[in-house]
């Protein structure tokens, strides 16, 4: 997720349009909010109304996390890794279910956007380098970040991939105790504890043969939608040109599952295995 060069003053101001839209729409739903103020309160009346007590009527103030996402890319000469059309893609999704858990592979400059179109919801990072995480939270103390360890690397690629078509593999299971050997279970509580609505893997590098590889990420994603409870989860996969993200995104979030490929970025939508409906590792 982090960029290894500049990337043109076009793509800088078709971002920072990006988050002046979603701006708008926040201040609008804000509005509208002000004007019918009853129109989103709960009906049980044993449910508590917050209200800050510096106003006389709802706020509608832009949230400081969205200011400071506006202010940062406004003025900062690094811009994401992906492209505009690339974001719009999972910009798109989160408009519609954001608020939301959203679990992302992969800690960088564009950490701080993906939090603040998911304001009011959970976004996580999950990062290898420690270093970075550090740095990166200097900046942006409000990012929830975890260090992750991966122990594939990239030229163990073709060996994973036929590791993962057998039956310890295809059977659905939290990831913790999977018997496969691609399933990450050294991740954070929180990780498995909560069910994702969005998870995507931009992570970890991958850039060489010995670099650690996105085999396990993309594979644990896959399993992770499947065993949500019920409902979809929205997985997403970048640097798809790459031999690695290709072979693995196809096998194990499934060709049949993929709503959208926009450029390096494919777009999944896996539903869940454990809501009683007989379902193959792949839709057939």
């Amino acid at each position: 997720m982090r960029p290894k060069a500049h990337r043109p003053s076009n793509l800088k101001l078709l971002t920072v349009g990006v988050f002046i839209a979603f701006l708008l729409l926040f201040v609008l739903r804000s509005s509208f909010s002000s004007s019918n103020p009853d129109a989103f309160l709960p009906k049980d009346p044993k449910i508590g109304i917050g209200r800050a007590e510096n106003c006389s009527r709802p706020c509608t103030k832009i949230p400081p996390s969205l200011s400071q996402a506006l202010i940062h890319y406004t003025t900062s000469t690094i811009t994401p890794q992906q492209t505009l059309k690339e974001i719009k893609v999972t910009s798109r999704v989160l408009q519609k279910k954001s608020p939301c858990n959203f679990l992302v592979f992969g800690l960088g400059h564009d950490s701080l956007m993906w939090a603040a179109l998911n304001h009011g919801g959970r976004t996580i990072f999950l990062e290898e380098d420690a270093a970075w995480i550090e740095q990166i939270r200097r900046q942006f103390p409000m990012l929830e970040s975890y260090h992750v360890t991966y122990d594939s690397r990239v030229n163990q690629a073709d060996e994973l991939l036929e590791v993962g078509k057998g039956p310890e593999c295809t059977a659905i299971a939290d990831a913790r105790y999977s018997m496969c050997q691609l399933a990450l279970k050294g991740l954070p509580s929180e990780v498995y504890n909560t069910e994702w609505d969005l998870i995507m893997v931009d992570a970890p590098t991958g850039f060489h043969d010995e670099a650690p590889g996105r085999m396990t990420a993309i594979y644990t994603a896959g399993m992770m939608a499947r065993n949500q409870g019920s409902g979809e989860t929205d997985v997403f996969v970048h640097d798809v040109n790459r031999e690695v993200e290709d072979k693995f995104s196809r096998e194990f979030l499934c060709e049949g599952y993929m709503q959208k490929q926009e450029g390096r970025l494919r777009h999944f939508t896996i539903p869940s295995h454990r809501d009683g409906m007989e379902r193959p590792f792949c839709p057939l």
